[in-house]
């Protein structure tokens, strides 16, 4: 089950909770719903360059509160909160309600790099650039880890490259426990239009797991990597000579032995470099 269904909708009711947060009876609810997705498919379609993550609904009788995660609130704010009271006059125009039953809320995602939507969206806008597929499912999953994943997939699949062939490729460190249901794993999807056709790219972050009876963070904050943050002290190594460099403890190349002390020059070279020496002034005869 765990390779073939949606992480998220697996988990919801485990250790996610849904993104519409609402009760109807059965009247009522499928209109609610159809709503919602005119709602989400609305802001997506409007704020594509917004970098929105997940859209977050709940109901109360019959207002309505809508609330966007994503990476660039200052693109939705706008100036003086212009661009939110733009929006929110579309969504009470969309949902044919008063303007005091719609309420919209904008939260930053501090860390996009750990969240699988935003790192999918991320790699399809660098492939419809003409970036090289793997070099940007590299790029993303070692900026991932570096902020402390436990484990991140990207799967790329269709005509990669413009080939007339379409095939699957991917990039993967850490692991990914699909099957472990306390795991929790961001899954994100996205879909790159090309000249030779449409490409989707798939992301999967494991970020730990959530024992019972322990809240869910919405945003984890990033674990710093082994080793960073440490003072580099390379040039002070180099500046006392390093090891020997290729001469070796004793060697004549770069600075041998530990202290990087110059090699002996030969008599010779000694003679020549040493100017020659004034003969004494011989002293005066001494008068009788």
């Amino acid at each position: 089950m765990g390779q073939k269904v949606n992480p998220i909708g697996l988990r919801v009711g485990i250790i996610r909770d849904t993104d519409s947060k609402w009760y109807l009876p059965k009247r009522g609810f499928a209109e609610a719903l159809y709503e919602d997705y005119r709602i989400r498919r609305y802001i997506k379609k409007r704020l594509a360059n917004a970098a929105v993550s997940r859209i977050e609904i709940e109901r109360a009788g019959t207002r309505v509160k809508v609330t966007l995660h994503t990476a660039k609130p200052g693109i939705i704010i706008g100036r003086a909160g212009k661009g939110v009271e733009e929006l929110k006059a579309e969504l009470v125009k969309l949902t044919k309600k008063k303007e005091n039953e719609v309420h919209l809320s904008v939260q930053e995602i501090r860390y996009p790099d750990m969240d699988a939507q935003l790192v999918a969206e991320s790699v399809a806008q660098q492939i419809e650039k003409r970036v090289a597929y793997k070099r940007a499912m590299r790029q993303a999953v070692l900026r991932a880890m570096k902020l402390g994943v436990r484990g991140i997939r990207v799967m790329c699949s269709g005509r990669l490259a413009g080939a007339e062939m379409a095939r699957r490729e991917q990039d993967r460190q850490g692991k990914i426990p699909l099957h472990t249901l306390r795991a929790d794993i961001d899954y994100g999807f996205a879909e790159a239009a090309t000249t030779y056709g449409n490409i989707g790219v798939k992301v999967w972050i494991y970020k730990g797991d959530i024992l019972p009876g322990q809240p869910r963070q919405t945003e984890p904050e990033p674990v710093r990597a082994r080793g960073e943050g440490r003072p580099d002290r390379s040039e002070e190594r180099v500046s006392r000579g390093g090891r020997g460099g290729r001469g070796g403890r004793g060697g004549t190349r770069s600075g041998g032995g530990r202290g990087g002390r110059r090699p002996a020059a030969s008599d010779g070279a000694a003679r020549a470099e040493t100017p020659p020496a004034e003969a004494p002034a011989s002293a005066p005869p001494a008068e009788e």
